[in-house]
């Protein structure tokens, strides 16, 4: 079994986290970064779509949405992440490991 056109969809993600981590080093405010990932994501999901012959999207308007979700998913596992390495002690204060 070939798992180069799913595998294409996770580099798509990584390749979006590392573009949202490129921008955190701008002045560029952080609340753009899942806009950046998610249309980052979109076209790279359509040119994935023309450059990879087993990308799980077979027309243009598909792969726009696996690159989207995929930009997106970028941002939600560094807030998972972000959210998982924050500890709670007693006194209900957060604090980072």
């Amino acid at each position: 079994m070939d798992f180069y056109g799913i595998t294409s969809v996770a580099a798509v993600t990584v390749i979006c986290a590392l573009a949202a981590q490129a921008v955190k080093a701008t002045k560029l405010d952080s609340r753009w970064l899942p806009v950046i990932c998610g249309a980052l994501g979109g076209v790279l999901g359509v040119a994935g779509s023309f450059v990879i012959p087993d990308f799980p999207a077979s027309d243009p308007l598909t792969a726009v949405a696996v690159g989207i979700v995929s930009g997106l998913a970028a941002t939600g596992a560094h807030q998972a992440v972000k959210q998982l390495s924050v500890k709670t002690n007693s006194d209900n204060e957060t604090e980072d490991r």
